[in-house]
């Protein structure tokens, strides 16, 4: 006869031991284990189910339209638009602008697709009265408070609409469970549930989700490998711009981004976000211009730099929006090879304007030449663009997409661009300064 086994699961986050504990280990609850006997099956000819195996030229793939709303910046972080049968999750700051972005959207996608949108957070009157704010008018666009998951799941069993939206999945209930709604467990198992809807009826799933203290999603990493799209909704504060980032996308490239602006009538888009550091652009000494790639979108950025002899044993590195030990290095290769004594300087380093974080090597060269031109106090020429990565030797070297960057920075005015010796540039009406290596980069300081 086959033995039982006895274990204990936590009713918050499934947490489970073979002892009975009164706190639980994995989210610190107190008296939450229930007790759990399986019994294995006996004998070795059980009844268990096997699944078919097929081989990959056998299936009959059917291409799948994507589903445009209209708001392009939308639709470009997402890769074209939202993929029929597809499970994104969209989550940000509190009041940052999910529920106005998601209304925004699906208004659109309501005009030629049948959208349910299930408000879990408030009522339909308060959703009402935003909409109505919003200019969100369209009458195919339905509603509903409704928070419990089996009811949303089996609603749109029913009535097979193209697409769903949750706000927010932390404020669903599964009644087919004893966990709390928002906690771990909750979390995984409604995710799963809505990834079978998804997946089995074509049905695209679109859920907020809360992020903790910390900027991550709430909730288990689980929930991140689940979808098929995470997306951020982030504030950046110069501009007052929202900046919506792709950091997993199944169906289109990430680290894509779009730029809204927020007004009296929701989220607005800002298409061409470089118009405003364009005319703010002063070329002032240690100040560089450079370009770097955000999926498929080049951005300008201004880059400041300021150095100063210490007054401390140890000098200052505060640096913002750069990677610290990809300025640090540099400044170590330009004392290396150049003599110039960085070290005895404190150093601050800064991105104009923008909440991005730059991690490329294609932004090494516009570091080095903002320390270069703080430290000499010497303003780069004007209208010119510094694309280029350094090694540890000092060489400079050329750097991939380039043709992308440089037509970018050609319809905002550019005249110059500080390249490698040895870089291709095609099509470039552009005069270019080539440089071989770090000792060559003093002739702009001379």
């Amino acid at each position: 006869m086959a033995k039982q086994s006895t274990h204990y699961t936590c009713k918050s986050c499934n947490y489970q031991t073979l002892k009975w504990v009164g706190c639980c280990p994995g989210c610190s609850e107190w008296e939450s284990f229930t007790t759990k006997t399986n019994t294995p099956p006996s004998g070795k000819h059980s009844s268990l189910q096997k699944t078919a195996m097929v081989s990959l030229d056998s299936v009959d793939i059917k291409p799948q339209k994507r589903m445009l709303s209209g708001v392009q910046e939308w639709d470009r972080v997402l890769g074209g638009g939202v993929v029929p049968g597809s499970l994104l999750i969209l989550t940000g700051d509190p009041g940052i602008g999910k529920s106005t972005l998601l209304l925004q959207v699906t208004n659109k996608l309501a005009q030629n697709r049948k959208v349910f949108y299930f408000s879990t957070e408030e009522s339909i009157q308060q959703v009402a009265a935003r909409a109505q704010r919003l200019h969100c008018d369209s009458t195919t666009l339905l509603f509903s408070d409704c928070a419990d998951l089996e009811t949303i799941v089996n609603t749109a069993l029913t009535e097979k609409p193209d697409v769903i939206v949750i706000d927010s999945i932390q404020n669903c209930r599964n009644t087919n469970t004893h966990n709390f709604p928002g906690s771990v467990g909750q979390l995984r198992e409604s995710t799963f549930r809505l990834m079978q809807l998804a997946k089995e009826n074509n049905i695209a799933v679109i859920i907020s989700g809360h992020i903790t203290k910390e900027g991550s999603i709430a909730g288990p990493k689980t929930l991140e490998h689940m979808v098929d799209g995470v997306f951020y909704l982030q504030g950046e504060g110069r501009w007052q711009t929202r900046i919506l980032r792709s950091v997993k996308n199944r169906f289109g490239t990430i680290n894509e981004v779009g730029f809204f602006k927020m007004g009296e009538t929701g989220l607005c888009q800002v298409p061409n976000i470089n118009e405003h550091l364009i005319k703010e652009l002063t070329y002032a000494p240690g100040s560089s211009l450079i370009s770097i790639l955000q999926g498929s979108r080049p951005l300008l950025l201004e880059l400041q730099a300021l150095t100063i002899v210490t007054k401390l044993t140890i000098p200052q590195r505060v640096i913002a929006g750069v990677d610290h030990k990809q300025v640090v290095l540099i400044a170590a290769i330009l004392e290396k090879y150049l003599q110039v004594k960085l070290s005895a300087h404190d150093i601050f380093f800064k991105i104009s304007g923008a909440t991005l974080k730059l991690k490329d090597s294609v932004s090494d060269l516009g570091i080095a030449l903002a320390l270069l031109s703080s430290y000499f106090q010497q303003p780069l020429p004007e209208k010119s663009i510094s694309l280029g990565e350094i090694s540890v030797t000092g060489q400079i070297k050329p750097i991939n997409q380039i043709d992308i960057l440089v037509r970018e920075a050609q319809s905002f005015g550019i005249k110059k661009i500080l390249v490698a010796k040895n870089q291709k540039i095609e099509n470039s009406i552009c005069a270019s300064v080539r440089f071989s290596n770090v000792y060559e980069l003093l002739s702009l300081f001379s």
